[in-house]
């Protein structure tokens, strides 16, 4: 019997594996480009908006006018040319353990996210910001590096903001925020020294007094907002920054998969669970059903920018008699 013929020697073995390598990595980047596309009406959507509304770029042409230390929100990792604007309370813990992970090692295995505690990488040691570059350094990395970051509802990361840091025990928020807010708005004359004493004593800041903080002209006269509630446009100045992906907590499962697949990472590192957003017009309603009609109209023309650069509705029902 005449025995088969070798096809190719260890050339050809070579070939077929280069070969394979690049149809996989042609496949990538075709997925990589569909998803792209999938979210370009979120990127269309945002250049109408500025286009519309010049005053959403900050008076400013290009993000290049701007200083060193508004560009603090964005982080780099130089491992793999990426740039994330984190937004506090839009998942911004778990995509910073991410961005720790990646930064920590540039081709893998890279650690668990979920075992770096949630404290740590709010340590300004640990990541690198843009604004620690010199300005040419800054805008080389900005042209090339894949950019992006991820929103959610406004009143609704409003919410989680007031849950955060008035609801639990956090003495560094009671003494910069709580015991003024008490005081100006909950007329208590003398509130307590420690968040302990106020807690112990069944004191806290009521959500209507934290708007009322918010909608007062005299609260940004004094400093400007609290990254926290800080108006999301202002952190991360989308009108000035193209950015290449934007991401929405509604849709976070989904969006993380599909950014990690367009950073050829979705093999590689696993994004921690996040709990499930909620932002149903009940929900909405339970929360701001005790702010005074005319505070929740002033609230939404200051956070006005966010909902129609990111295409959230105007919540009609909370604006309305």
């Amino acid at each position: 019997m005449r025995k088969p013929m070798l096809l190719f020697g260890t050339s050809g073995v070579a070939f077929v594996i280069f070969l394979f390598i690049y149809q996989l990595e042609n496949s990538r980047d075709r997925r990589a480009q569909r998803i792209l596309k999938l979210h370009e009406p979120r990127k269309a959507l945002l250049r109408e908006t500025c286009l519309k509304n010049k005053m959403y770029s900050e008076g400013k042409e290009n993000w290049e006018d701007m200083p060193a230390h508004e560009l603090h929100f964005l982080v780099v990792d130089d491992n793999h040319g990426i740039i994330y604007c984190f937004v506090p309370k839009v998942a911004c813990t778990n995509w910073k353990r991410v961005m720790v992970a990646l930064h920590k090692n540039s081709t893998g295995p890279y650690e668990d996210p979920l075992s770096i505690p949630p404290e740590s990488v709010h340590d300004n040691n640990v990541l690198t910001f843009l604004s620690d570059f010199p300005k040419p350094e800054r805008i080389a990395r900005m042209k090339h590096y894949t950019k992006f970051l991820f929103v959610r509802n406004p009143f609704v990361r409003l919410i989680s903001a007031f849950r955060d840091k008035f609801q639990k025990r956090n003495n560094l928020f009671y003494r910069s925020t709580s015991r003024h807010i008490l005081k100006k708005y909950g007329n208590i004359s003398d509130p307590p020294a420690s968040v302990d004493e106020a807690f112990d004593s069944g004191l806290h800041v009521s959500f209507s007094n934290f708007i009322q903080f918010l909608v007062d002209p005299e609260t940004e006269k004094d400093e400007p907002f609290e990254p926290h509630w800080k108006q999301m446009h202002r952190l991360c100045h989308p009108c000035l920054i193209d950015y290449n992906f934007i991401g929405h907590q509604e849709t976070l499962q989904m969006d993380v998969e599909h950014l990690l697949t367009i950073l050829n990472l979705e093999n590689d590192i696993t994004f921690p669970t996040s709990p499930e957003n909620i932002s149903t017009l009940d929900y909405l309603s339970n929360w701001f059903g005790v702010v005074p009609l005319e505070d929740r109209r002033k609230l939404y023309k200051i956070y006005e920018p966010d909902f129609e650069l990111f295409g959230y509705p105007k919540p009609e029902e909370l604006l309305q008699d």
